[in-house]
């Protein structure tokens, strides 16, 4: 269709205009034999079972459901259910398999069961070196630097809150014994400061905790951005290696589970190091005997800390992994239920979902052996500092060494320092299994962009539409040894259509997605006008093409309403007017007035057939405008009529 602009009166065929067919497979008569005599290969090599397959003779088992017959329907009288009693088949084999596997994921929690090893034989992927606590904290700030303000205010109240609160027991203690001591000035004078101190703590807790809540939000934000963006950026082949569970999976458990990392993870630890530090301070100024004692305890329990730290980051790995196959089974059977229902494969689909979970399950239980080994030790160590406090305590009080408040002052701060600890090591768990998440995600962002999608290049300035392959071969880089196009020559002239027909699997398509430049040819090149299309500017030339593929890999059309639909991809202004005639030449006028909403009903899958979505990427492919129209099977899910209609409409 040339022109500078869409005239519904006029419509010339396109200047180039490229066809792809599959030939027709022989298709099998009603008798199996007759097929065998047509069809190319050896007759002993095609048989149909309901004809030709000799009857065998059935060995004596166990009974089936007995079946008659009403009206010419077969009636089962004791229907074997779908999924079983409980879903996976049920019956004592089911209790017996699931009581196997309980035990089997038991023993790896109990002693000796070797729960600390995480080796499970899984591939993680990895494109880059290890994300370094360090480097993954960089990047966050990278993402929210531009709101530091935000983050200066979250980390100014936090310093607030954090001194206010670790002086409270202070003056809590003094307060008590002030009042015991009958000294009333002095009483009155420490519950004034107590009451500053828990008013200053609210508010400045408050506000923190909305700051990091804000940050939170900026981060996971612009962290799926980017990450979108450069997963937009990618070309083809990288899609072809990944599945689209996976990358789902990334852009939305990954980065939520990353974002903790200042919204909680980040706030907590600092909170606590906070008061820690001050608490042990106080602790040292009080007995320094005591607090080097505790001091001690709480390296102990640092050193716990920092393997269960790092056991945590490597689980992450694995949960992180075997979610997302869990999600990529789960989206795949959902695509494809009508074929998992007509086939009865749910059986199959749920046991492929559960052996996923069956994996994260027996990680979390390695992990729930690991947090309680870490709240063993921390009771442990929290107790013996308790016991150890009141004894020298108690003996330096009898000595007259040291007064009843500084004792109570110290378990407080001491009973401080622990939980302190406890509540860094606990967060630093969680930060290293969100660093463990941010790997993945970190490399994803740091791909390189394609090639594919960079605006640079020649601008014609008016394309004509003459392609031509010289000597082209391909082959795809996941099967290198597989030719799927050798030596490919053809020219098209503007003006001409040209059909390219063959087999199922020949290379028809693939002739396109080269032309398109979704693919780079291994050997050979492809020029347009006699320039290189490598040299053209790769947006601008596709701007010049309408392209419609085939139904099973395109048009899968956008959720949005119809209207959108047809005018997507479209780099000037259309009209309503100018859509409702591209409808009209694909014949989709029609059927999209009888919808509910016409050119505003909002497209959904089941809403439309296929040969009505193929019709409306038919209208979006003649609505640019396009110097080249590509057709690839374009016409497969079309009655009869409106395919030959289309044809004589464009001159095909």
């Amino acid at each position: 269709m040339a022109g500078p602009g869409l005239l519904p009166h006029h419509t010339p065929p396109p200047p180039c205009l490229l066809l792809s067919a599959s030939l027709p497979r022989p298709r099998l008569p009603a008798s199996g034999t007759a097929a065998a005599a047509r069809l190319p290969g050896p007759p002993a090599s095609l048989r149909v079972a309901a004809s030709c397959a000799p009857r065998r003779r059935r060995r004596p088992g166990p009974s089936r459901p007995r079946s008659s017959s009403i009206n010419g329907a077969v009636v089962q009288e004791h229907p074997e259910p779908l999924l079983g009693p409980s879903g996976r088949g049920g019956g004592d084999a089911g209790a017996f398999e699931k009581l196997r596997r309980w035990v089997e994921s038991a023993r790896s929690v109990l002693p000796g069961g070797r729960w600390w090893d995480l080796s499970e034989g899984v591939e993680v992927k990895m494109m880059a070196e290890p994300v370094t606590v360090w480097r993954a904290l960089t990047r966050m700030w990278e993402l929210v630097a531009r709101d530091r303000w935000i983050i200066f205010a979250a980390f100014s109240t936090l310093i607030v809150a954090a001194l206010s609160e670790i002086s409270i027991p202070h003056y809590l203690t003094a307060s008590i014994f002030s009042a015991q001591s009958g000294n009333t000035a002095v009483f009155h004078q420490n519950v004034c400061l107590l009451v500053v101190l828990c008013i200053s703590a609210g508010i400045c807790s408050g506000v923190r905790g909305c700051c990091f809540s804000i940050a939170n939000m900026i981060l996971v934000k612009r962290m799926r951005e980017t990450l979108y963006q450069s997963l937009l950026s990618q070309d083809i082949n990288f899609f072809d290696g990944e599945t689209v569970g996976d990358l789902t999976s990334r852009l939305g458990a990954d980065c939520q589970q990353v974002s903790r990392v200042i919204g909680n993870d980040l706030n907590l630890i600092l909170r606590n190091a906070l008061q820690g530090a001050g608490s042990l301070i106080y602790l040292l100024i009080l007995s320094w005997p005591l607090g080097l004692c505790t001091l001690a305890i709480c390296s102990t329990l640092s050193a716990i800390m920092l393997i269960y730290g790092q056991y945590q980051k490597k689980s992450a790995k694995l949960i992180q992994e075997y979610t997302a196959s869990a999600n990529e089974v789960a989206q795949e059977t959902f695509s494809l239920m009508r074929t998992v229902r007509v086939y009865g494969t749910e059986k199959r689909e749920l046991n492929r979902y559960t052996k996923w979970l069956e994996k994260l399950a027996g990680i979390s239980l390695r992990q729930s052996a690991a947090y309680g080994f870490w709240n063993w030790s921390f009771n442990t160590l929290y107790h013996s500092t308790q016991v150890i406090a009141v004894l020298i305590g108690g003996m330096s009080i009898l000595a007259g060494q040291t007064t009843a408040e500084q004792l109570t002052k110290f378990l407080l701060y001491s009973e401080w320092l622990i939980y302190s600890t406890w509540w860094i090591g606990d967060n630093l768990s969680s930060l290293m299994q969100s660093v463990g998440a941010s790997e993945k995600v970190f490399q994803l962002m740091d791909l390189p962009v394609s090639d594919q999608v960079i605006s640079k290049g020649s601008k014609l300035q008016r394309l004509l539409g003459c392609v031509e392959f010289h000597n082209v071969s391909f082959y795809y880089s996941s099967r290198p040894s597989v030719p799927v196009l050798r030596h490919v020559n053809l020219s098209v002239q503007p003006g001409e259509v040209v059909a390219i027909v063959g087999l199922s699997g020949s290379g028809k398509s693939t002739l396109v997605n080269l032309l398109l430049r979704l693919y780079e040819p291994t050997n050979g090149q492809i020029s347009v006008d006699g320039f290189p299309v490598q040299q053209l500017d790769v947006k601008w030339f596709r701007e010049q093409v309408g392209y419609v593929g085939q139904l099973w890999q395109e048009p899968r059309l956008f959720r949005m309403d119809i209207t959108s639909n047809i005018r997507y991809g479209c780099t000037h202004d259309v009209k309503q007017e100018d859509v409702e005639w591209a409808a009209k030449q694909a014949y989709a006028h029609e059927f999209i007035l009888s919808l509910p909403d016409g050119y505003q009903t909002l497209v959904d899958d089941d809403l439309l057939s296929g040969g009505q979505k193929q019709r409306i990427a038919i209208a979006r492919a003649i609505l640019r405008d396009p110097t080249i129209l590509i057709l690839d099977e374009a016409t497969s899910a079309l009655d009869a009529e409106s395919e030959h209609n289309i044809k004589v409409g464009w001159c095909i």
